[in-house]
């Protein structure tokens, strides 16, 4: 029998008080860093190198919305140094659990901290009233390296060096990974920049790269798409005359399907472009099993099936 989320939260709370087992760092050299998303892991393998050992509790294709912690979490939270978080309530079902910790002294960071406030898209309906798809704008990403860097520096001034060579280099690639965006899109006539997806993901990326982004779904996959929905975004995709539009890895595809069912009853021929990495990045092992894999896929997909 599954045990409830509340109750996942207790068992971890009570083990954190009681656990004074020494630190991974202690024992092998090593920082034990649990993160939560795709995303944040790739970025602290990235940043950590061979001075850590990362464990992510979401893989490829999770929803981080709608993410509850397992049995198996709690263990791998409790042997944490460090546990490495989005913020901005995109874990949602996980933000009572990183509150607990707090109170308990283990050491939790939200990204999102990295950022500065009046730059996010705020949004009157989601919980944090911000938008938390951050990793979509690669300056924000950068500056967030750059934390993450000085955060592990913090719990670990031993290796101080490496996190800042790291993070170096790797700032140095989302340079030239943003270099390559902007050419693949210049590509496709400005008129052509309209972005229709299952959920509203990708505002940061509009904002950065000229698009008009339409989600059918609102920022969090929690929020259901209704009929009304549906019916105005189908008039939308009619009068602007889109080409296509796409699915989410990490989100069901059947909203998609009848957004499109809704457009083609109408005689209009709207194509499905092709499945987009928002919450999660592909499966491991593979080009878009990486942020800045992801993120090349995901454009050439976008401007291919647009122009």
């Amino acid at each position: 029998m599954k045990k409830t989320a509340y109750f996942i939260m207790s068992i971890l709370v009570l083990s954190l008080a009681g656990c004074k087992t020494n630190s991974n760092k202690e024992t092998n050299g090593k920082l034990n860093i649990v993160t939560t998303t795709t995303m944040i892991t790739d970025l602290l393998q990235n940043v950590g190198g061979d001075a850590v050992n990362v464990v992510g509790l979401m893989g490829s294709g999770v929803d981080p919305h709608l993410y509850k912690a397992s049995e198996g979490d709690v263990t791998k939270l409790v042997n944490a140094d460090i546990v490495f978080y989005g913020g901005l309530h995109l874990e949602g079902k996980l933000v009572s659990v990183f509150e607990k910790m707090e109170k308990t002294g283990k050491k939790t960071v939200a990204v999102s901290n990295a950022i500065n406030e009046k730059e996010l898209i705020g949004s009157e309906y989601f919980a944090s009233n911000y938008d938390p798809h951050i990793w979509f704008n690669v300056d924000f990403w950068k500056q967030i390296t750059s934390y993450v860097a000085q955060e592990l520096i913090k719990v670990d001034p031993e290796n101080a060096t490496v996190y800042k060579e790291n993070s170096k280099v790797y700032i140095e690639k989302l340079n030239a990974l943003d270099a390559d965006i902007k050419a693949t899109i210049d590509q496709l006539p400005v008129e052509k920049r309209i972005l229709v997806t299952a959920h509203d993901a990708f505002s940061y990326f509009g904002k950065s790269y000229g698009f008009q982004v339409v989600g059918l779904q609102g920022l969090s996959t929690a929020t259901e798409a209704g009929v009304q929905d549906v019916q105005e975004l189908s008039q939308f995709i009619i009068e602007k005359q889109v080409k296509s539009i796409f699915v989410e890895s990490s989100v069901p595809k059947r909203t998609i399907e009848a957004l499109q069912a809704s457009v083609q009853s109408t005689g209009f021929n709207v194509t499905i472009g092709g499945t987009l990495f928002s919450d999660a990045l592909g499966d491991m092992g593979t080009k878009e099993g990486t942020y800045i894999g992801m993120f090349t896929y995901n454009v050439t997909t976008i401007v291919t099936a647009l122009k």
